[in-house]
């Protein structure tokens, strides 16, 4: 979920708006996720499908900033940027885990006031590495990769995306690369308009159920969003700022589609939001212009934030849920806590931001990067 970019290269400022707008939505999906009693009734309904997004976001900057660059930058030279860039958050995300963690205990997770002290602190270990728990370690009760901090399980995908754009994808041919999208994206309409839930759902546990949807989420958008980078020849675009975020909040809050006897057409479109209209939104994106200083400091605002709220904000949906499901708060009374926990999210973002990533990786570019 990263916009890093060369350092030569003109900054796309919109794509960093539109990640912050994604972000917010999708922690308005969870928050608003606790007072759901089905998939059916789940307001923001596809907020899940942020994720998606982000993974095309990544393919597409990381494409961009990186493709040119292969005959003056090593394979290692590559996962030690990626790694300055998302693993200090990577980190921080684990140890607020760690801290909300026994805030969370109740009838919706008994696990969590049985387990001792030492080994939820092994767990916060082994997240700081992003390396992925079994469910024999879980600690929560929902079978997690990630226990503590629930959404580091795209970066798990994040990071194999990564791993495979650098010793293999990057070599590929365009007609390979549109190979490997086109197989790519009709495995996803597979699995979307086959799910048993009807949507696109999953991937933070190991077993095959989620590995194969973790997979099918990943391999789809992060590769058609580096075909998008090479392909591309963008146009201006007016208003391109608004017209995006209207359209990333209109697909993410779209209604379900269909009922328990249409599961197929909810797939669907889930799997059509990911393979046509996200890649439009994208394009028409990189494509715009921002223009004044209010306009600027919303994207730069929204954009500094994406990744920190992302990777920071479920500890304290962990916490509001179990309140709301401990208590049987319905959503009329719950809404007040569940808008301070949005805000609450975004301060800590910024927070962990300015007095933690930035100056951390600056001390880690000093130190690590030694070729610039």
């Amino acid at each position: 979920m990263d916009l890093t970019q060369s350092t030569s290269k003109p900054h796309y400022p919109i794509l960093d708006g539109l990640r912050g707008v994604a972000a917010i939505m999708v922690v308005s999906f969870h928050i608003l996720e606790a007072n759901a009693t089905s998939s059916f009734d789940q307001i923001i309904n596809h907020g899940y499908l942020a994720v998606d997004f982000f993974f095309l976001l990544s393919g597409y900057v990381v494409g961009y900033a990186y493709n040119d660059r292969w005959g003056k930058m090593t394979v290692g030279s590559f996962f030690k940027r990626r790694l300055v860039r998302l693993q200090p958050m990577v980190v921080m995300g684990s140890v607020i885990g760690a801290i909300c963690f026994y805030f969370q205990a109740g009838a919706l997770w008994p696990l969590i006031s049985k387990t001792p002290v030492w080994q939820m602190l092994m767990v916060m270990a082994i997240g700081f590495t992003l390396l992925p728990i079994p469910p024999s370690m879980d600690i929560r009760g929902w079978a997690e990769m990630h226990p503590l901090d629930g959404p580091a399980w795209s970066l798990f995908f994040e990071y194999l995306a990564n791993i495979f754009y650098a010793l293999f994808v990057r070599k590929f041919s365009k007609t390979a690369l549109v190979i490997l999208v086109v197989l790519s994206g009709a495995a996803l309409l597979h699995l979307a308009i086959t799910s048993p839930r009807g949507d696109v759902i999953g991937g933070w546990s190991i077993d095959a159920t989620h590995l194969h949807i973790g997979f099918a989420r990943m391999m789809y958008p992060f590769f058609a969003g580096l075909l998008l980078s090479r392909i591309s020849k963008l146009v201006p675009v007016k208003n391109a700022f608004l017209v995006c975020s209207f359209l990333v909040a209109l697909v993410l809050a779209m209604p379900r589609i269909g009922g328990s006897g249409h599961l197929w057409m909810n797939g669907l479109y889930d799997s059509l939001t990911i393979i046509f209209i996200f890649p439009v939104i994208v394009y028409l994106g990189a494509g715009g212009e921002v223009k004044g200083k209010f306009a600027t400091r919303t994207c730069k605002f929204f954009g500094d934030i994406s990744y920190p709220i992302y990777i920071t904000h479920y500890p304290l949906i962990y916490i509001y849920t179990a309140w709301v499901a401990n208590n049987k708060i319905p959503l009329r009374h719950a809404y007040p806590v569940g808008l301070l926990v949005l805000f609450s999210s975004i301060a800590i973002a910024y927070a962990c931001l300015k007095f933690y990533d930035e100056p951390v990786r600056l001390w880690l570019k000093k130190k690590v990067l030694k070729d610039g």
